[in-house]
């Protein structure tokens, strides 16, 4: 494998600007010809999150970028709308207008946006979130969720 392509020698192929607004795809080509993908954001004050411990640390987009691909699999479909989920969740977290969240209130806001997208995905991360130990743990986020929807059992 080459070394990293430098996008100073690289030339944009196409735009696309994600659903939501906040970020910039750019596809791009080295002058030795290799495609890659790069993301603009714009940067916000920066966001804390207070773990359980009582410790903050910094909210790290990439960590939580993993931890949807680990617990939902296959079932978001492309690192765009993984990316998307992860702006929803920033989004709904600074909303608050508090510059230090719980652990738990990013956890319940990856919930909310998984609710709207795919019901595999959220009770996937349901059941890795939440500490699912037994099939009651899964009928009973389901009876909740349909509940939520309005649809009878």
């Amino acid at each position: 494998m080459g070394a990293t392509p430098r996008i100073c020698d690289s030339k944009v192929l196409e735009s696309r600007e994600t659903d939501d607004g906040t970020t910039i795809r750019r596809r791009r080509v080295s002058a030795d010809g290799h495609r890659f993908t790069t993301y603009e954001r714009i940067e916000l004050p920066q966001l804390f999150v207070r773990k359980r411990s009582g410790n903050r640390e910094v909210f790290d987009r990439d960590k939580l970028t993993n931890s949807i691909k680990r617990s939902v699999g296959k079932f978001i479909n492309s690192e765009l709308e993984v990316e998307e989920v992860v702006n929803a969740v920033e989004d709904l977290l600074r909303q608050c207008g508090d510059d230090v969240v719980a652990s738990t209130e990013v956890g319940n806001a990856v919930l909310t946006v998984l609710a709207e997208r795919n019901e595999v995905a959220y009770v996937r991360f349901a059941s890795v979130f939440l500490e699912f130990k037994t099939l009651d743990d899964f009928e009973q986020i389901l009876r909740k969720r349909r509940k939520e929807e309005g649809k009878c059992e």
